[in-house]
């Protein structure tokens, strides 16, 4: 035989040999983990939440992962809803629906969120309903024909043939009652769960349709497949804007913002009343531009506080002070008026709000008002005399005059600590120095 034939035959006989010999308790193929995010969505559907629940839908489906959420929200700001609606109904994955804990509520726009979904379940003591107003910017009184037709068909769009189940959707009202049609169809309250432990184990089997063909659901792993659950809650950038996108917050942010740009006038520089101001009026700002609103509620809201500011200056103490507490609580029931009750702001707040407002004003910025005149005068006073510089002037900072620190400005360009200067002149609570000459040395 020839060498090297004899030789591959030797090494393919000892392969087989060493296959034979190999332990037949070898692990299996490991077998993928099934995923399971359960995510929080709590309160009035707007831009922000909508985003956040969005966003964590794509992520599940990148990793193919079940997707519950726990609603409880009484409606949405504009088509929020309608559009978180439309990526739930186009997902690739399942995504369930619990109307939960016990006393949750879905209705108004949410409604489409629990109809668009794979499966839709709740907790005992949730609601669903009823399906006006889906915009909360409306109320369900106010709510014209013309504007239901338009949101029915809206609804439709989710379903198409599923017109005959719209008037049932959009009528549905407060309880414990599980709408007609089996677990498998879109919108149907396929069934009743405690809690999200009780959830998952009876949703594990389920099957449900995703644009992608029927999906059996794997929850809690009786199959032999591990399944792992996580927990998802809004981030804490989404929550900020989701927090301040209520009336309740816009209104509170507004106020407190337009007191600290008021505060901030009497005070010398840009301090820490403004940049809160700022940072209030920003936050207040996005919130208008969510928040249904009557603008000119918020005008006269801002008339009444320029009132109010104004009489500080002026020193008429008791008539401006008057009107302008008038118009600020007439604004702030004007602001708000005809908004739907569930994101209405409260009357105590209003009420608590107006009587702080006279105490900020006829105290307060009476009070700070009075103290700026009496360092002013005290500033007058320095004028010609000589302070060192104890934090570099660039072109403001500090300087210690007469046993005092002064905020200062140079007139000179930039001056080092340590320098000497010489007070020339005040400019509203801050002083304008000059750099003096070295001494000559004897």
């Amino acid at each position: 035989m020839n060498p090297t034939r004899a030789l591959a035959a030797g090494v393919l006989l000892s392969a087989g040999l060493l296959s034979l010999a190999a332990p037949t308790g070898a692990e299996p193929p490991a077998v993928p983990v099934a995923r399971v995010d359960v995510v929080k969505v709590q309160g009035v559907i707007d831009p922000a939440l909508a985003a956040y629940v969005r966003g964590t839908i794509q992520e599940a489906q990148r990793f193919g992962a079940t997707v519950i959420l726990q609603l409880d929200s009484r409606g949405s700001y504009g088509g929020e809803a309608q559009a978180l609606a439309l990526a739930i109904r186009s997902a690739t994955v399942p995504v369930v629906t619990w109307a939960g804990p016990g006393g949750a509520r879905v209705s108004g726009g949410a409604l489409f969120v629990e109809y668009a979904s794979s499966l839709a379940a709740m907790a005992p003591g949730a609601g669903l309903g009823p399906g006006r107003p889906f915009d909360l910017a409306t109320t369900a009184a106010g709510e014209k024909p013309a504007d239901v037709a338009v949101n029915s068909a809206a609804l439709a769009t989710l379903a198409p043939g599923s017109e005959s189940t719209v008037g049932g959707v959009l009528s549905l009202v407060h309880g414990d009652a599980l709408a007609a049609g089996p677990a498998q169809q879109r919108g149907a309250v396929a069934l009743v769960a405690a809690d999200v432990p009780d959830l998952l184990r009876k949703l594990d089997g389920m099957r449900v349709q995703t644009p992608g063909g029927p999906v059996t659901l794997a929850t809690e792993g009786r199959s032999g497949r591990p399944v792992a659950v996580r927990f998802h809650e809004i981030g804490p950038w989404w929550r900020i804007l989701h927090a301040v996108s209520t009336p309740t917050a816009v209104y509170v942010l507004l106020v407190l913002s337009l007191w600290g740009v008021a505060f901030e006038f009497t005070q010398p520089g840009f301090g820490v009343a403004g940049i809160g101001g700022a940072v209030a009026l920003g936050l207040a700002g996005y919130g208008l531009s969510v928040v249904p609103v009557r603008w000119l509620g918020v005008a006269v809201i801002l008339a009444g506080v320029l009132a109010q500011g104004l009489d500080v200056v002026v020193r008429r103490l008791r008539w401006l002070t008057i009107g302008g507490t008038l118009l600020f609580a007439a604004g702030s029931i004007l602001a708000w008026r005809g908004v739907d009750a569930a994101i209405d702001v409260p009357a105590w707040l209003i009420v608590m709000a107006t009587l702080a407002g006279v105490l900020f004003f006829g105290f307060g910025m009476t009070v700070a008002l009075r103290a700026r005149e009496r360092i002013r005068t005290a500033q007058i006073g320095l004028v010609g005399l000589v302070g060192e510089v104890r934090s570099e002037l660039n072109p403001e900072g500090g300087v210690f005059v007469k046993g005092s620190l002064w905020r200062a400005r140079s007139q000179d360009g930039a001056i080092p600590r340590g320098a000497r200067v010489r007070v020339r002149s005040v400019d509203g609570l801050i002083l304008r120095v000059d750099q003096e000459p070295d001494e000559p040395s004897s």
